[in-house]
C-alpha cells in the first residue's frame, strides 16, 4: 500500500488530487518522472552516477539508493505512471527533523528555455539563492516539548533573507518551541548534529573535497536533505550511546548535465557558503559553552 510521505518538506506533495511521491511499508520512495522529459533525465543520470566507476565508493552513501522505474498507481489518481523507486531516506526514523536546502548561486543553467530561465531567475533573486548560493526551501521539527511537528510555512521560508536563513539553521537544531517566535533558539543540538566526526559538518566537508576535484557532473537545482532525530539525543546516556543519527543527502537530479571535465563551481560555492553558516553556529555555541564554563568556575 502506497501513501503520501509523511516527512516531506518541500518539492510537489501528492496532496488534493496532485501529482507527487509515495512511499511504502519496506522503505521505498516512489517519485513520478516529472514531463518535459526531466524524469526520464534524471532516471538517467542515477543510472549513470550508480555505475560509474570513477565516483568513490564513499561518496555513493550520500545519495538515495536507486532501484529502478517501476508503474504505479499515480497520486493524482490518473492511473499507473512511471516513478523512480528510491531508497526512502527517512525510513527507520521515528520523528525526524527534516530540512531540505537547494544549492548554487542560480538555478537555471545553458540552453534552458527563455520561460523556464525566466521563472528560475525571479525566484533567484526574490530568495538567497543570489546571495547566498543556497536556499532553505522547506523544514520541519520534532518539537519535543509537544510531542509534535512544526513545520515552517512556505511563504515564510521563501521570503528569507540572510538573518532569516541563519535563524532557520539555529532553529533546526533547537530544543524550545519552535512555534514561539519570540524564543532565541538555543541551539541545543548542534553541537551532536551539526558538530563532531559523523555530524552534518564532517559530511558537508567530505561532500566539498569531492566537489573541489569531481567533474563527472554538474548539479543544477539540486538539494541537500539534513536528517536527525532529536529524541534520540535527549535519551542518550553517556558518550558511547547513539546519537543523533544525522544525515546528509543530495536529491532533485533532474537538471543534472555532463561536467565536461569542467569543476561544478556553481554547487561548489553555494555549498561552500552553507558551510559557513553551519561554521559560524558552531562556533557562536562552542563560545557560549566557554563562556558559561568560565562564570560557574569564577562562581565558586
Amino acid at each position: 500500500m502506497l501513501k503520501v510521505p509523511e516527512h516531506q518538506v518541500a518539492g510537489h506533495i501528492a496532496s488534493d488530487g496532485k501529482l507527487g511521491p509515495l512511499v511504502d511499508d519496506q522503505g521505498r520512495f516512489f517519485k513520478p518522472l516529472q514531463g518535459d522529459s526531466r524524469g526520464e533525465h534524471e532516471a538517467k543520470f542515477y543510472e549513470s552516477f550508480t555505475s560509474n566507476k570513477k565516483v568513490p565508493d564513499h561518496i555513493h552513501r550520500y545519495f538515495p539508493v536507486y532501484h529502478g522505474t517501476q508503474l504505479v498507481e499515480a497520486s493524482d489518481g490518473s492511473g499507473k505512471l512511471p516513478h523512480l523507486v528510491l531508497d526512502d531516506v527517512v525510513s527507520g526514523y521515528s520523528n525526524p527533523s527534516v530540512m531540505d536546502v537547494k544549492i548554487g548561486s542560480r538555478t537555471w543553467y545553458p540552453d534552458v528555455s527563455e520561460e523556464y530561465f525566466k521563472k528560475c531567475i525571479k525566484k533567484d533573486r526574490q530568495t538567497t539563492t543570489v546571495s547566498l548560493g543556497f536556499r532553505v526551501s522547506g523544514f520541519k521539527i520534532f518539537d519535543h516539548q509537544e510531542s509534535s511537528f512544526w513545520r515552517a510555512e512556505k511563504k515564510l521560508v521563501l521570503g528569507y533573507n540572510a538573518d532569516g536563513a541563519r535563524l532557520a539553521l539555529r532553529k533546526f537544531v533547537s530544543s524550545n518551541s519552535p512555534a514561539d517566535s519570540n524564543l532565541t533558539p538555543n541551539c541545543a543540538f548542534a553541537s551532536e548534529v551539526y558538530g563532531g566526526s559523523n555530524g552534518i559538518l564532517a559530511q558537508l566537508l567530505e561532500l566539498k573535497d569531492w566537489f573541489e576535484i569531481q567533474t563527472l557532473y554538474h548539479f543544477n537545482s539540486c538539494s541537500i536533505l539534513m536528517i536527525y532525530e532529536n529524541e534520540s539525543i535527549l535519551m542518550k546516556e553517556g558518550d558511547d550511546a547513539p546519537a543523533a543519527r544525522a544525515q546528509v543527502k543530495l536529491v532533485d537530479f533532474a537538471h543534472v548535465l555532463d561536467g565536461n571535465g569542467v569543476i561544478d563551481h556553481n554547487f561548489l560555492g553555494g555549498l561552500c557558503s552553507f558551510i559557513k553558516f553551519i561554521k559560524d553556529i558552531l562556533q557562536s555555541v562552542d563560545k557560549r559553552d566557554e563562556t558559561n564554563t568560565s562564570l560557574l568556575e569564577n562562581g565558586r
